[in-house]
């Protein structure tokens, strides 16, 4: 481990690294994703595993993407036995989708992974953390740097328990870093590469504002629906994440934030440019950041010091008495299915296919004081309404509120909601009614769910297994 302004061993080739680490032996390992889709180092640390044969790989990835095509090499060499994951798309989610895995897939939350980190129930020997910037005590930060990533939230409980620590960075420095994110006390090594990733991969998915006419008038309703609540007053606090629906909320947030006066405590979660421009016009405090989703927030983090990076323990552990979450008033989230009960899916599609995770969506649905769900009423000519999801993602008790274009059901067992809003000119309906409306244009829905074979599991903050994920 290594010891403040003691320099760590700088290695310049992974075969040098392992020539010192026994990987036969360490085969629990984990890696961030903070550079998403951009991200070099897993495929770059992956193919030497690959190429030593290397059996019986446990994984542990905060989460996975499209381009970590390692991942699928060492799925189909027979090489990975076990992954846990907060998040999976692309070929590797598709492949597991139809094979399964040796051993199994959990997927966790956010705050769920680094609970389970830091007390030892996800034991981990080699964390590989990719760093844009680090100096030669191993103190780093993820916004400076020509690859710079922003936040490196989720790999903070990695870099302090894990029983190696590996910095894998193309960018040593020579000068003290303030405030670091990442200690040198807890590193062990550092690997010099000649590229962690490409910034540019940070941006994928949509980060834009929607424009679309069906979640214009979704975040329309919402907007309406939270000032109606008397939520949207001084000193709130809101997460909204990175959809176009979500973000066009946080803009809606804002006219009446302006209109009204008002000052918002803080944002958290995924930081977005939207998100920085109400921090430098002063519509908030500070943003709790635990990863950027643009080079805008990214930027930001370097120049404005009431934009804070924070761990993904200290963003939503449970455990954690300086959880930011558990102060949180409003969270937005989406849903690629909701059931009568409340469960949300945004784990598979409808047809099992894995498409996601939770991320941090059980987690503020589980602590915010109000959770609303954002969703056009119809996707792709299939209800967001079901009479059960495909898979649970986020459990009922913990989801208040529906938003559709064309009406709002608002949990039964959220009665103080139910009576603040007596008077509304929304159009509230019970679920099953607005699913009803649903089924009026596409019909009821078959339900296609095979529950043969279990390949994974769902996991919550809690540890309890909420839901398993079936072989297609």
């Amino acid at each position: 481990m290594g010891v403040k302004n003691q320099k760590i061993k700088v290695i310049n080739h992974i075969d040098e690294l392992f020539n010192q680490i026994d990987i036969s032996s360490n085969r629990n390992i984990s890696f961030h994703h903070h550079l998403r889709n951009g991200d070099y180092v897993i495929n770059y640390v992956l193919d030497k595993y690959k190429k030593e044969k290397v059996q019986g790989i446990n994984l542990f990835p905060s989460a996975i993407f499209p381009n970590y095509s390692s991942i699928l090499d060492l799925i189909k060499n027979g090489q990975i036995n076990n992954i846990t994951t907060n998040y999976i798309n692309g070929p590797v989610a598709e492949f597991i989708t139809h094979n399964g895995l040796p051993g199994k897939l959990k997927m966790q939350t956010h705050g769920g992974r680094a609970r389970a980190i830091i007390e030892g129930k996800s034991e981990i020997d080699i964390a590989f953390i990719a760093v844009p910037y680090v100096n030669h005590f191993g103190d780093a930060v993820g916004f400076l740097g020509p690859n710079k990533c922003g936040s490196l939230g989720y790999a903070i409980p990695d870099s302090i328990h894990a029983k190696i620590k590996v910095l894998v960075t193309d960018n040593l420095i020579n000068i003290e870093i303030p405030n670091p994110e990442i200690s040198g006390e807890n590193i062990d090594y550092i690997l010099l590469v000649d590229q962690i990733g490409d910034t540019q991969g940070i941006v994928s998915g949509t980060t834009e504002i929607t424009k679309n006419p069906i979640g214009v008038k979704i975040a329309k309703n919402t907007s309406i629906l939270l000032n109606e609540l008397g939520l949207i007053k001084e000193g709130f606090s809101f997460q909204s994440g990175a959809g176009g629906v979500s973000l066009r909320v946080t803009k809606d947030v804002k006219d009446i934030m302006i209109k009204k006066n008002i000052k918002a405590s803080f944002f958290s979660g995924g930081i977005t440019k939207y998100h920085v421009e109400m921090l430098e016009e002063g519509l908030v405090e500070k943003l709790y950041d635990v990863q950027c989703f643009d080079l805008e927030a990214i930027e930001s983090l370097k120049r404005n010091k009431m934009h804070l990076p924070i761990s993904a323990s200290r963003y939503a552990n449970p455990e954690n008495k300086d959880q930011v979450i558990k102060d949180l008033d409003i969270v937005i989230l989406g849903a690629t299915e909701i059931d009568y009960n409340f469960n949300v899916n945004v784990t598979t599609d409808s047809h099992q296919t894995l498409i996601g995770g939770s991320g941090g969506h059980s987690d503020t649905a589980s602590e915010s004081k109000v959770c609303i769900i954002v969703s056009p009423l119809i996707k792709g000519r299939i209800p967001v309404i079901k009479d059960r999801v495909t898979t649970i993602t986020t459990l009922g008790k913990n989801i208040d509120c529906l938003v559709t274009e064309r009406g709002i059901a608002i949990n039964p067992l959220r009665k103080d909601l139910i009576k603040k809003l007596k008077n509304t000119k929304l159009k509230i309906y019970p679920i099953q009614e607005l699913a009803s409306i649903a089924y009026g244009f596409t019909n009821i829905p078959k339900d296609i769910v095979k529950r043969d074979k279990i390949i994974g599991e769902v996991e919550d903050r809690t540890y309890e297994i909420i839901d398993y994920i079936y072989q297609v």
